[in-house]
């Protein structure tokens, strides 16, 4: 019994999201009509912020995000690449997706950031897991958000880590849609 929940407990954590395949997408990230879900994968890690001034705010500092930093898993919990600054997603076999941000939505866990429709902006490699990406979603968010505090002219310039999960899924244009 005690093997047997062990595997369970080893598998749970390996797989990125078991409940994340009934996601219910909302209507303002959906992709357009003629796009295929070519690959999926679990993101963990850090949204990264940086102190500044907020010129025209409510307040006179502000979080701003610099970028993510994360790894990225397949259904197994095998590394399947990284995303970082642009924002930037790289496979394992060097093929990278650059994307620009359609639309978002809130996501519905308290604390978490929004779930997010992006726009490949460009490619690299002429084959490989993210050549051929035409949008990216950003769902199933957990932490993540920028601090509430703790941002002032003492701390100008520093960097924060603000760790967080997500689910990326990566479309292509369907080649058979007429």
């Amino acid at each position: 019994m005690l093997g047997k929940l062990l595997v369970m407990l080893v598998l749970a954590k390996a797989a990125p999201d078991a409940a994340s395949a009934a996601t219910t997408i909302p209507a303002a990230i959906q992709v357009p009509a003629g796009a295929k879900l070519a690959h999926k994968f679990h993101a963990t890690g850090a949204q990264v912020y940086a102190c500044a001034a907020a010129p025209g705010s409510a307040a006179p500092f502000a979080w701003t995000l610099e970028r993510p930093d994360a790894i990225l898993v397949d259904a197994a919990g095998a590394k399947a690449g990284s995303h970082g600054a642009g924002p930037t997603w790289t496979a394992k076999d060097g093929s990278s997706v650059v994307g620009q941000k359609v639309a978002q939505a809130d996501a519905p866990t308290p604390g978490a950031v929004p779930w997010l429709l992006l726009r490949a902006t460009s490619t690299s490699g002429t084959t490989g897991v993210f050549a051929s990406v035409t949008y990216v979603q950003r769902v199933n968010t957990r932490g993540g958000k920028a601090p509430a505090t703790g941002c002032d002219a003492k701390t100008v310039g520093t960097e924060t880590r603000v760790d967080y999960n997500a689910d990326y899924l990566f479309f292509e244009r369907d080649a058979s849609a007429k």
